[in-house]
């Protein structure tokens, strides 16, 4: 119910208070939680690059190609497939959700550059499945170092 302009806006049911204090309380506490133009692959010829040489991560819901970068910035592509998610409403929703669960765990994840692929079973499933799902793969991408402390993914080459 909205009150005035000052209120938020609260939804029977939904988390939106609590995730808007939460980002309100990692701003105040300085950890970056945008999604700036340099954490985005912009250009076909970014998006070829890592579909050329990567590392595959995969679950029922997501396919992420994962490639290293030097410049120590992680990167976020999107390749959300009508195939898969027949309507827009549905390839929204799977878009926001990766983008939103990127921009969370951006700072942990430094020097990859990602392309985020849904699967059959994405559509039909909750955003809290998709979220908790994208984190779970990201995570895994975190805990893989190689030999030199890096993750052994494809260099850029």
């Amino acid at each position: 119910m909205l009150t005035s302009q000052s209120d938020d806006v609260s939804v029977c049911g939904s988390s939106l208070d609590v995730r808007r204090e939460a980002d309100r309380t990692a701003s105040r506490e300085g950890v970056d939680q945008s999604f700036p133009r340099t954490a985005r692959l912009l250009s076909g010829a970014d998006y070829s690059q890592v579909f050329k040489k990567n590392k595959r991560y995969s679950d029922k819901y997501w396919t992420i190609l994962v490639k290293r970068n030097e410049s120590g910035v992680s990167r976020l592509g999107l390749a959300i497939a009508k195939k898969r998610a027949k309507r827009a409403v549905d390839r929204n929703r799977i878009k926001r959700v990766a983008r939103e669960t990127f921009r969370k765990q951006r700072l942990s994840l430094p020097g990859l550059e990602l392309v985020v692929m849904n699967r059959d079973a994405a559509t039909s499933a909750s955003t809290r499945e998709l979220h908790d799902s994208m984190e779970r793969l990201l995570s895994k991408m975190a805990r893989v170092p190689s030999n030199n402390g890096h993750l052994s993914v494809p260099p850029d080459n």
